[in-house]
């Protein structure tokens, strides 16, 4: 496994995607060229780490890093254009862009593409993200050699702290909801005005009424947390930023 590929040019590869049920080839050089662009690489699609961690919070965290000088972001594993096109809409990417190396040849050609035969994926890639400026590796994390599937190094907070220690981190929203709700697009509205993502849980569908009383107590919605602490409903949101101006430009 080649662990020194700071400074390597990206190798010159052709990946076979998909899109409105057409074959398109895309370059290494329509990916890199003139761009400053962050790629992380993992074993598979809809894998535990991979579908629970790694892939949504680089999405998270992509408005972050564009506003610190970043075009796109790609997420890139050893599978097919049909499983990463299934697996980006499962998993709703806003942001990430999906890079199928199905047969493995980026992954080869830049010295990561391991034998995870043992547990019947055969050749992968090793778990690990790149910044990479118009077409050169400017860092990398990879993860330590070791047993098992380690997710140490690569994550999107330790990108982010190297390309900019103090970027300003919006917080993170979870919002239950019921539909035809006018106070829950209310407080839907103000967290999108105040740039904040939000995962939204909708009674009947995603938990029930009785799940929704017995984490907040309360009977109607919306009901709000911010970075998991309990907001309550739209007009407590409303209060919340009055109170907590510095979020207001966020």
């Amino acid at each position: 496994m080649n662990t020194n590929i700071e400074g390597k040019k990206i190798p010159e590869i052709t990946f076979k995607t998909r899109s409105d049920n057409q074959w398109k080839d895309l370059t290494t050089k329509e990916i890199f060229e003139n761009k400053k662009v962050i790629v992380f690489c993992l074993p598979g699609a809809f894998t535990p780490t991979c579908s629970t961690a790694h892939l949504p919070r680089y999405d998270e965290l992509a408005p972050v890093f564009k506003a610190n000088g970043i075009d796109d972001i790609y997420c890139l594993s050893v599978n097919d254009t049909f499983v990463m096109n299934a697996w980006a809409s499962t998993q709703k990417n806003k942001d990430v862009k999906m890079i199928p190396d199905g047969n493995g040849d980026f992954s080869d050609a830049i010295g990561l593409l391991v034998d995870k035969a043992a547990i019947g994926f055969g050749k992968r890639s090793w778990r690990y993200s790149m910044l990479v400026n118009n077409g050169v590796v400017e860092k990398a994390f990879i993860e330590p050699d070791k047993a098992g599937d380690p997710y140490e190094v690569s994550d999107a907070d330790t990108m982010l702290n190297f390309i900019n220690p103090k970027a300003i981190i919006p917080p993170k929203a979870t919002i239950i909801t019921k539909e035809g709700c006018p106070h829950c697009t209310r407080a839907k509205a103000l967290l999108e005005k105040k740039g904040i993502t939000y995962e939204e849980l909708v009674i009947g569908k995603d938990l029930t009424a009785v799940a929704m009383r017995s984490m907040t107590k309360a009977s109607t919605t919306p009901q709000i947390f911010l970075n998991e602490e309990y907001i309550g409903g739209a007009d407590q949101l409303e209060e919340f930023f009055a109170k907590n101006k510095d979020l207001a430009s966020v």
